[in-house]
């Protein structure tokens, strides 16, 4: 069963951009040091996801939601897109539809597992896909403090296959946040153009 079931709803003419990547690669690091610089592309909206993870300094802004306020509002009717992973519910507000429905760009931090789901619902997706050398992204994940070695362990082996629903630019985070982060605006840009 797809994670999304709105199939039925109208196309959406704005392009959105979605962050890929596993845990610990530096996906809300580079979406933070390249906010300033994206600042300056008209009418760009980034997206604050509903998670239900309570908020904490060292994580994404998020919009903390408990288990049951997520099913109310998922069943209300205010995400226009929902997905599971991870033991986490995460959602995108309606309010994202009438962006792009009035052809402005979004850009948000996705997750690779429902990209097919979310290029049938946003038919102008474009990915950036972030990656790090594996032993970057273990020290990562280790310095987070919250999994086992043998989750860690698990995380890096799981296979980081994209699907070929859209367009992919690759962004490697290995080095320098500052060096990772001017590819990274490249690479939005390149898709607002």
């Amino acid at each position: 069963m797809p994670e999304q079931e709105d199939a039925g709803k109208a196309a959406l003419p704005g392009r959105l951009v979605v962050v890929v990547g596993p845990s610990g690669v530096g996906k809300d690091s580079l979406l933070s040091a390249a906010r300033a610089t994206l600042a300056t592309v008209p009418d760009l909206l980034f997206v604050r996801r509903a998670i239900t993870r309570p908020a904490s300094g060292d994580a994404e802004d998020h919009e903390p939601m408990s288990d049951e306020a997520f099913a109310a509002a998922e069943q209300d009717g205010a995400f226009c897109f929902t997905w599971r992973a991870h033991g986490l519910c995460y959602g995108l507000r309606t309010d994202l539809e009438a962006h792009l429905g009035a052809e402005r760009p979004a850009i948000v931090n996705g997750s690779r597992k429902v990209l097919a789901d979310m290029a049938r619902r946003f038919p102008g997706l474009a990915i950036v896909r972030v990656t790090a050398d594996p032993q970057v992204i273990a020290a990562r994940l280790a310095s987070r403090g919250r999994e086992s070695d043998e989750e860690i362990a698990a995380r890096l082996a799981r296979a980081a296959e994209i699907p070929d629903v859209a367009p992919v630019a690759v962004v490697d985070n290995s080095g320098t946040l500052d060096d990772a982060a001017r590819s990274f605006v490249d690479a939005v840009t390149g898709f607002l153009r």
